[in-house]
């Protein structure tokens, strides 16, 4: 059974953008959007109100009555389906109650597990019903309607921040639309557009009420305000919240709007919106938001692209602009050996990928190396072979996707090297196609990037395709990591990255604290990173320069090393930070060695220069320790004798 895994699953993925309200205020003002407008000048080269389907004839997808389909799935898919659905035939509806708003203020928990619960429960009895077809999950599914409609807001507590009234208690007379309420209405509009017909042959006031709350509590909201910060048009750097937001209300929209004029308004608003995001977006197409958060970004951007495309019969396609095909090209680039991908900032250190997104997406810029690691994605996860997960929409899309997808070549997507300019984030392995021997990622950028660590220099280092210096990632979201105290969380600090502390000091946060001079360069031979990392920290650092660069000799070692200048030098003591996965022992002065998993590294470094610490940490943090659960290790290098000038090299080559 998928259930308890499919409940875990939701968890994860509606938690990924839970940023209180990073996804409601302008974000980072150190990128300035530029008004590239690509969306907008598209639906007017194709004259959007003339081409735009206005009926339901653009939706291809199996619905209730097409049986051949649902019964043409595999057995066991089947099977699995209508199992999850009946554990849900005697399920209590709970009541959300105003103590379960509350707690988010209270104790600053916002899982709100009441809520993902019901969610859980809808999805599954829909599924179950499609395809069973035998009107056994009907009633429930009436229940669910009514549970929704009784129910005053569909959002998360954490979000209520927004509302005129504040965070604590949702506001009926202020309807605020954020990430849950989206997810709500595409599942529910999904649920009308199905089942409508049968829900009219029971009483005619289930689908009238129903589409009456979906449009009261959000279509309506949605489309008659401009003042949602996601939505971009206010200003600033919308993050993954736009194009999540705008997924669902847009395909929402198409499947409850009869209006045809409005419809085609509805349509142009979210086109505009999805404009702010793009505006926003680095020419590179990398995500500052690393690559777990690049399937809220990048990934549900396509999907409305997608959408958008069908909408018009293939007349609205931007497929072929080099900041859409960037934004898909980043998620292959950044992969070490899947499931582990680039993690700055508060990525996930590993991510299975939506192997469809991917494969469709590469499909659709026409990059086979994208569209064959799709393809690869979805078989190492296994994917098809048991029944889904995600919306219900996304659910049947899929389902018709099973046999292309898992028939097609799948390849590993293992690029020798990479460089984003714009974002300052580069990476590079050994050798091209294999993910054999040393891999190397490296940041420059800012200090407030979207879910930003104080991280700038920072680099993380695997070999065999396997964790030695990591980053760490973000601990469970709580109302303090989006507050003005989550500085104050360890993994958000530069000391618990790969990088120095100087005179005792870390990095600060905020748009003024910045790498400067970021350079990458490769070849066949070796790949080299470096920035100018001094401006990241505050004056009581007293650093004119500190230099920190990387070098990946192919085939051969890693170098760190820093190069610095100060203007003075304090009694606080100065370090060069690592964290590791590994087990590290002091071999002899001079020597470190680095037991990971399947592999040892020697790292030699001037034992006149620096001295090691070796320091045990334990994590018991839940997200954490999903990646972690043997604890890290961090070495503090300290300098014995800093000068206001010096320099310092570690280098990591494998144990033969």
């Amino acid at each position: 059974m998928k259930t308890k895994s499919s409940i875990l699953k939701i968890l994860a993925i509606t938690c990924f953008a839970l940023i209180s309200d990073f996804g409601s205020r302008p974000l980072l003002a150190e990128l300035k959007p530029r008004e590239r407008n690509i969306l907008a000048n598209e639906a007017k080269t194709i004259d959007l109100a003339k081409v735009m389907i206005t009926d339901n004839s653009w939706n291809k997808l199996p619905g209730y009555k097409d049986r051949q389909f649902w019964e043409g799935l595999a057995a066991n898919i089947r099977q699995e389906y209508i199992k999850r659905a009946e554990e849900y035939l005697g399920y209590n509806w709970p009541v959300v109650r105003a103590t379960d708003y509350l707690e988010f203020i209270r104790s600053g928990d916002r899982r709100q597990s009441v809520y993902s619960a019901c969610s859980n429960a809808l999805i599954n009895l829909v599924m179950g019903e499609l395809v069973e077809g035998k009107g056994r999950f009907i009633d429930q599914i009436i229940n669910a309607v009514w549970y929704y409609s009784e129910q005053t807001w569909w959002g998360w507590s954490a979000h209520l921040g927004s509302q005129k009234a504040g965070a604590g208690l949702p506001d009926i007379n202020d309807p605020y639309v954020d990430l849950g309420v989206g997810e709500v209405t595409s599942n529910l509009s999904w649920t009308y557009y199905l089942f409508k017909e049968e829900f009219d042959k029971i009483h005619p006031l289930i689908a009238k009420r129903l589409l009456q709350e979906i449009t009261d509590k959000s279509l309506t909201p949605y489309f008659v305000r401009d003042d949602f910060g996601y939505m971009g048009f206010k200003g600033g750097r919308p993050n993954n919240w736009n194009p999540w937001v705008n997924y669902n209300m847009l395909t929402s929209y198409l499947l409850i709007e009869t209006d045809p004029v409005k419809k085609v308004a509805e349509v142009q608003k979210i086109i505009n919106s999805l404009d702010k995001f793009l505006n926003g977006y680095s020419d590179d197409g990398g995500c500052d938001e690393g690559p777990s958060y690049w399937g809220a970004a990048g990934a549900l951007l396509y999907e409305s692209l997608e959408i958008l495309k069908n909408l018009t019969d293939g007349k609205f396609d931007v497929f072929d602009d080099p900041l859409v095909q960037n934004i898909g090209k980043y998620f292959y680039k950044v992969n070490i050996h899947a499931p582990y991908f680039i993690n700055f900032a508060d990525a996930d250190a590993t991510t299975g990928g939506n192997g469809s997104i991917v494969y469709r997406y590469g499909k659709a810029i026409n990059d086979p190396v994208m569209q064959e690691f799709g393809a690869y994605l979805a078989k190492l996860n296994n994917w098809g072979e048991r029944s889904l997960g995600g919306k219900i929409g996304d659910q049947i899309k899929n389902l018709g996707l099973i046999n292309d997808i898992r028939s097609a070549k799948g390849k590993e997507a293992l690029v020798a090297d990479f460089w984003f300019p714009d974002t300052e984030v580069a990476g590079a392995r050994d050798k091209e196609g294999s993910y054999m021997g040393f891999f190397f990622g490296a940041k420059g950028g800012f200090n407030a990037e979207s879910h930003n660590h104080n991280d700038i220099g920072s680099c993380l280092m695997y070999f065999d395709g396997k964790p030695c210096l990591i980053d760490l990632g973000r601990e469970e979201y709580v109302a303090k990591t989006f507050s003005s105290r989550r500085y104050e969380i360890w993994t958000m600090q530069s000391g618990f990255h790969n990088l120095p502390v100087i005179n005792g000091t870390d990095q600060m946060q905020g748009a003024s604290y910045k790498a400067k001079n970021s350079t990458f360069s490769a070849n066949t031979k070796s790949a080299a990173f470096s920035t100018e990392i001094a401006g990241a920290y505050p004056e009581g650092a007293k650093v004119k320069s500190w230099i920190r660069s990387y070098k990946l000799n192919r085939g051969k070692s890693f170098v760190i090393s820093d190069k610095y200048e100060m203007s003075a030098v304090t009694s606080a003591p100065a370090s060069s930070n690592l964290i590791t996965y590994c087990k590290v022992t002091q071999v002899k002065p001079g020597l470190l060695k680095f037991d990971g998993d399947g592999f040892s590294l020697n790292m030699t470094y001037n034992s006149k220069v620096i001295t090691p610490k070796i320091e045990s940490i334990e994590i018991t943090d839940r997200s954490l320790k999903r990646y972690w659960p043997n604890g890290v290790t961090r070495i503090k290098l300290e300098f014995i004798k800093p000068g206001l000038k010096g320099a310092q090299e570690l280098v990591f080559m494998a144990v033969k």
